[in-house]
């Protein structure tokens, strides 16, 4: 193996492989608006968990990890970055039903016959949140933990318990007036831990009232930038578990007042109870 293929091979493996080995690309239940698996495979390393990008490329950000062994769940495959790896030495790359990419140097794959990725392949289609008047949730997703609880006094919102990748969506009009990256150390760009302090890869958005929502823990970099208008329903980001997060999910923040502060932060639940929404 040529030592520019290793260096790359070692990137796809190893670069941020923080948070141990979550299975991506299970398949989605047979419903309208899912994708249609066109075939599975099994992931083999020799042992360093192999991780999921969001395009065809060790240089883009990493969405995920996959262990040694893990089973995926491949939609369509595509052209990129040359990859030697464990199964075989190649520049196509596995598409998987979450919408993330594998390099399949480092896949076995079944007997099936994988299509290549065109512009006509569909993605999977998150369910829209509901919505009420000029409100909505911004995923559609359970209760895992409530605003200042007992156990957690000083938890100033809610978490909701959104698979990774999931679209966060503006949760009314507004104006975006933060897109940070908050951490005690390193980076945002992997899965944080409960270790750490912040909020990860998180947005702020105004809405009219001088009302704010704050969206916390994003996959990646937000999808919009400060001083963006956003429409009730804008993707501003996706679900994943950066800063001080022990596992995919949002944390989400209503607040009364701009700028955002402990203060003026309100319990998201009869905030939107009071707007005939319900999260839970």
């Amino acid at each position: 193996m040529k030592r520019r293929h290793q260096r790359t091979a070692l990137a796809v493996l190893a670069a941020g492989a923080v948070g141990g080995a979550a299975t991506l690309g299970a398949a989605p239940a047979t419903a309208a608006g899912t994708v249609k698996i066109a075939g599975t495979g099994t992931v083999v390393t020799a042992g360093t968990p192999l991780n999921a990008r969001s395009a065809p490329s060790a240089g883009s950000s990493r969405t995920g990890s996959l262990g040694n062994g893990a089973a995926v769940s491949i939609v369509c495959r595509i052209a990129g970055q040359f990859i030697s790896g464990t199964v075989t030495n190649t520049g196509y790359w596995n598409r998987l039903a979450d919408n993330s990419y594998v390099s399949d140097a480092y896949v076995r794959r079944g007997d099936s016959a994988i299509p290549k990725c065109t512009s006509a392949t569909p993605v999977t289609a998150a369910p829209l949140p509901p919505a009420a008047g000029a409100w909505m949730l911004p995923v559609a997703a359970g209760l895992i933990s409530d605003f200042r609880t007992t156990a957690r006094p000083a938890h100033d919102g809610v978490d909701l318990g959104a698979a990774r990748n999931t679209p966060i969506r503006a949760a009314a009009a507004g104006t975006v007036i933060r897109v940070v990256c908050n951490v005690s150390r390193g980076s945002c760009d992997v899965d944080g831990g409960s270790a750490l302090r912040g909020c990860g890869w998180y947005v702020e958005v105004q809405h009219t009232g001088n009302l704010v929502t704050r969206y916390c823990h994003m996959v990646r970099r937000p999808s919009v930038t400060s001083g963006q208008t956003v429409a009730r329903g804008a993707i501003l980001g996706y679900v994943g578990s950066s800063g001080a997060s022990s596992g995919p999910h949002l944390h989400f923040e209503v607040h009364t007042g701009v700028p955002a502060t402990r203060e003026n932060a309100v319990g998201p639940i009869p905030f939107f109870s009071a707007r005939g929404l319900a999260i839970g």
